[in-house]
């Protein structure tokens, strides 16, 4: 039971984050061209697609956790026996799974939007000032 929770969280969190890559693949293309203007945007575009997928899966399967199922509870008294997998605690680690996983790349993207951000402003002063000059 536990290998196939094991597959079934990373599964979910697999499809979450491709999910999820796709509806940001076009925002982050497009600043990313905006900001960086050269053929180099494409290899920053593909890594941070990348590390987006990393981050989501990483995120959803939380191995930490799942390893409840397998070793004994640790209880002051000693003993304990692993936790047993009900339809109750499948439904609460798919769902865990999900809210997990879509919480870590909302992080992760909200890391590459700030410096995106910080970024664009400092190619907007740029611009102000080559403008100037001419």
């Amino acid at each position: 039971m536990f290998f196939s929770l094991l597959f079934a969280t990373f599964v979910i969190a697999l499809a979450v984050s491709i999910a999820v890559v796709k509806a940001f693949s076009r925002p982050v293309r497009g600043i990313l061209d905006r900001i960086i203007d050269d053929s180099i945007s494409a290899a920053w575009h593909r890594y941070i697609t990348f590390a987006a997928l990393v981050v989501g899966v990483s995120g959803g399967v939380r191995i930490y956790s799942l390893e409840r199922y397998i070793q004994p509870e640790r209880l002051p008294e000693g003993g304990g026996q692993p936790l047993t997998l009900t339809a109750e605690r499948w439904t609460l680690e798919i769902y865990r799974t999900v809210i997990e996983c879509l919480q870590s790349m909302a992080w992760m993207y909200l890391v590459v939007f700030l410096f995106a951000l910080i970024a664009y402003v400092i190619v907007r002063i740029a611009e102000r000032r080559s403008n100037k000059a001419q």
